[in-house]
């Protein structure tokens, strides 16, 4: 049974604030949890159904540093869901700091005030699927660490690295050492027409503004993913998400970066 100041405290975390001050975070979900536990990441405390617990391998729980059995009801007063999975996590943030040396000696993401969870949880799965490792976010940017963005990633967050910089910076440095930033933007040239290197930053814009008008003068390749629709209606443009996979594919693809 969980404790009225410990079901409290699992709420807050739900706040940007509480967890930035805490640098806590909260997963949900048996398959997710598994994952992290496979992994080996560091578990303050597990609270879950008995049924899940009793059917946790032993050495799955080694990096967990307290457990708790929950009925569904406690369960569901501590969820982020309506109707919760049979478990939940409190982990601790990992200590990440950006070397730009690093990020630029790869393909990395920039994202410009993405806003909406989904889209960067999305963002962050399929940069992991196509084996892009850095995204730096803009300060403004939804928290990496909002349990809608960890449940979107499905897990993909244990193989990428999201930052949070100064993007504006992070360009003019770019410029400074001479490492390509891909824009994407409307009057692009078509991605499918473009040779790309397999360095640089690949800049993604936010939901409805794209690309703020401060970073423009920042890209030195605009590029575009081209309509083939001649459709009149509900098809202006492409969710950012989606355009992220099409754009990290055809990256990887032209670098010459192919698997087997």
């Amino acid at each position: 049974m969980i404790s009225k100041n410990k079901a409290k405290f699992i709420i807050s975390l739900q706040k940007k604030k509480v967890r930035d001050e805490e640098r806590l975070f909260i997963i949900e979900g048996d398959k997710l949890i598994k994952e992290f536990l496979a992994a080996k990441i560091p578990i303050r405390s597990l609270i879950a159904k008995p049924e899940f617990l009793s059917n946790l391998p032993a050495e799955l729980t080694r990096f967990v540093n307290e457990i708790e059995d929950v009925s569904f009801e406690e369960l569901k007063h501590i969820s982020t869901f309506k109707t919760p999975h049979n478990a939940l996590a409190v982990v601790p943030m990992p200590d990440r700091e950006m070397d730009p040396c690093e990020v630029f000696n790869q393909l990395c993401i920039a994202l410009d005030f993405i806003q909406d969870p989904g889209n960067l949880g999305t963002i962050i799965r399929a940069a992991a699927w196509f084996g892009l490792k850095n995204i730096v976010c803009s300060e403004d940017c939804v928290d990496v660490y909002n349990p809608k963005v960890i449940q979107a990633s499905m897990g993909a967050i244990l193989n990428v690295n999201v930052y949070y910089s100064n993007l504006k910076k992070l360009v003019v440095l770019a410029n400074e050492k001479k490492i390509p930033v891909f824009g994407t933007l409307l009057e692009g040239k078509s991605i499918y027409n473009h040779k790309f290197a397999n360095k640089g930053i690949i800049l993604l814009g936010n939901e409805s503004k794209g690309i703020s008008e401060e970073l423009i003068p920042y890209i030195t390749e605009k590029i575009m993913i081209p309509r083939f629709s001649k459709a009149n209606y509900g098809i202006d443009s492409l969710n950012v998400g989606m355009a992220a996979s099409v754009v990290f594919s055809e990256f990887l693809r032209k670098s010459g970066n192919l698997p087997d």
